[in-house]
């Protein structure tokens, strides 16, 4: 029986355990990815474990997050970052010069090998046929020191694309149609792989928008195979060499197999607030528009650029809307000036920004309040946009330029006008002067380049091994699909703090509770508490930082119907409890303030199955379980990834 192309890259990589879905495994890991929202956590994770230098084929820093300089916390933590990379051997890309996704894809993505990245759209190098995933920042910081990356062995679901993409028709359409059938937790637990026709009609920046945003189903990974597209991409930037042929095998075995006829798609668009609220754009046509945001990691393309340049061309925007343009790389944007495209959209009243995520992580552009703002981003989380009371959209760039162009929610097919066929460069203007590479092999060690740390950068907390008896507060309760934007917000105002957990830390939940800090502080000096959720508990962003707060806090344990992956495992990596309800009803009998118990956790963890919560308050027990593999329980006994990791002696 042949082998599907993830499982050819598992394989390859494996280092432990048996990849049968469901089963832990571990795996050798080439090639890391950090930006820096998570990525000066990283470094100073490096330095807490003592690295001299980083072990896998490559690393790479992106600044692209944090770029606002409105004092002095972003450019000094940029500084801090540039000091790291020399000093760890990693790659440096500074501020301006474009995302981390696309920029990798352009510079360093290579067939076949896998990337780890602090940041949850890492995945969008599977367009490469990389078996690409996010992860918290600690799990790849553990990467760069060499040591295996641990997940649990994910279903592999194909993908057959068959047909072709109609007029008006795009790849964002395309993912807006997974999330419609999966929601935002559907994925979870699986890799999808696409395979058939109409692979033959994407482009490998068409594959980098469905590929990054199919993590918004919960997917761990998605992947594409090698093929001529993938190599045209890779010769148009100069690194036609490191293509191989990738695909799966003749008579390659699936757990599970769906099928996605292009022809058959319409334009779609995903309504506030939640990217699995997804609808065709024909049933919202005519709701007023103040805001069309076209760019980020999710629409980084030449072509989506390019596309919305054609349809505005000579026509200006309606007084009253604003048409933002995010270019995803300084390279891209290089390319868009020298063959026109920026000047166009320039003349139709368009706002140019710096290359960088801007308005998707809520740094500027922010949209007024209860005005709609149509974004080719892949998030539409609650007050993620830098507005509490935010009407964020996602739609493809085909809908933001029609409805920017309308001043209303349009339907791209119906403007007066031939659907603008856009062909990509063979060749791009290539830009590779602002990338810093790391110091030669045979440099002098790491530990002779000193770590620059401005007032905002503090060492990281120690915190103390899982006692084996726990008593504590219920601080909070929260209901299905909470998103780490709502654990640990981001934003202009907050984003800057990344780098100093206690002043980051007053923002844990103060979107929906402001009064969570002052509570959950006084709880700690008494051992802490817990946090009781829904279904779905710490979708989207990897934010480790929505871990690393609540237990700076003093948060113990999380109890809660069910949890993606990353938050799950950063949980773990911080010493958090992730437990589950057997009986997800018990989550309605448990209020904020009540007293829980736990004894024996040590023993309980250790030999598995159901725990036993008491809850003091209202003389009530609940059964509660966990999934922990043997070596998580052993992280969480220990207090956290970086005490289990200094207890081995590495």
């Amino acid at each position: 029986m042949g082998q599907s192309i993830a499982q050819q890259l598992i394989q390859a990589h494996l280092m432990d355990g048996t990849p049968r879905a469901g089963e832990p495994i571990a795996m050798t890991i080439d090639q890391t990815l950090t930006q820096d929202a998570t990525g000066t956590l990283v470094m100073l994770e490096l330095e807490a474990m003592g690295l001299e230098r980083v072990k896998t084929e490559l690393s790479a820093q992106y600044v692209d997050h944090n770029l606002i300089q409105a004092d002095y916390r972003n450019p000094d933590d940029h500084l801090f970052l540039q000091s790291a990379c020399r000093r760890f051997g990693v790659w440096f890309s500074p501020p301006g010069n474009g995302v981390s996704h696309p920029l990798h894809m352009e510079r360093f993505g290579e067939p076949g090998k896998t990337l780890l990245g602090s940041d949850s759209h890492t995945c969008a190098a599977g367009a490469l046929g990389m078996l690409a995933m996010g992860a918290g920042g600690l799990a790849v910081a553990m990467a760069m020191a060499g040591q295996p990356f641990y997940l649990t062995m994910p279903k592999i679901v194909r993908v057959e694309l068959t047909g072709g993409l109609p007029d008006w028709v795009s790849a964002k359409d395309v993912v807006l149609e997974l999330l419609r059938r999966y929601g935002v937790d559907g994925g979870k637990g699986r890799i999808f792989e696409y395979t058939g026709e109409g692979l033959e009609q994407l482009t490998a920046m068409d594959r980098h928008v469905i590929a990054n945003m199919a993590m918004e189903t919960g997917a761990t990974a998605s992947l594409f195979p090698a093929d001529k597209m993938t190599r045209r991409f890779l010769a148009s930037q100069g690194r036609e060499g490191v293509w191989r042929e990738l695909r799966a095998e003749d008579g390659a075995a699936y757990d599970e197999t769906i099928s996605l006829d292009l022809s058959a798609l319409e334009p779609l668009i995903a309504c506030p607030s939640s990217p699995g609220n997804v609808v065709p754009v024909r049933e919202v046509a005519g709701r007023p528009l103040y805001q069309a945001y076209i760019g980020s990691s999710a629409n980084p393309g030449y072509r989506d650029f390019a596309v919305a340049a054609a349809m505005v061309d000579g026509r200006r925007v309606p007084p009253g809307v604003s048409l933002d343009i995010n270019p995803a790389s300084r390279q891209i944007l290089e390319n868009l000036v020298a063959d026109g495209w920026l000047g166009k959209l320039l003349w139709a009243g368009a706002r140019i920004h710096q290359a960088g995520c801007n308005g998707c992580i809520g740094m500027g552009q922010a949209p007024a309040s209860g005005r709609i703002s149509l974004r080719t981003v892949p998030r539409n989380f609650p007050g993620r946009s830098g507005t509490p009371e935010d009407q964020v959209y996602l739609c493809s760039p085909e809908t933001a330029a029609a409805s920017a162009l309308e001043g209303k929610i349009t339907d791209p097919r119906e403007l007066m006008m031939d659907y603008p066929r856009i062909v990509e460069p063979d060749r791009y203007r290539l830009d590779t002067a602002m990338l810093v590479a790391p110091p030669p092999h045979d440099h002098p060690h790491g530990h002779d380049v000193e770590l620059v740390k401005g007032p905002n950068i503090h060492s990281l907390p120690e915190f103390d091994p899982l006692e084996d008896k726990l008593t504590g507060e219920v601080l909070l309760v929260v209901g299905d699909d909470i998103s780490t934007d709502e654990i640990m917000p981001a934003g202009a105002e907050i984003l800057p703090l990344r780098s100093n957990i206690p002043a980051i830390s007053r923002y844990v939940f103060s979107r929906l509770d402001e009064g969570f800090y002052d509570r959950a502080m006084a709880c700690r000096e008494q051992g802490g508490g817990f946090v009781v959720g829904g279904r779905n508990y710490g979708q989207g962003s990897s934010r480790e930082h929505a871990a690393l707060a609540p237990r700076y806090l003093g948060v113990r344990g999380v109890i809660a119907a069910s949890f993606p992956r990353i938050h799950r495992d950063n949980l773990i990596n911080f010493g958090i409890l992730p437990l589950t309800f057997r009986d997800p009803a018990d989550r309605d009998r448990i209020q904020q303030g009540d007293q829980l118990r736990f004894e024996g956790l040590h023993r309980a963890l250790e030999q598995g199955g159901d725990l036993e919560v008491e809850n003091c308050s209202r003389q009530e027990r609940y059964r509660v379980e966990h999934d922990l593999s043997r070596r998580q329980v052993q992280v969480l006994l220990a207090g956290g990834l970086i005490n289990h990791f200094r207890g081995q002696g590495r």
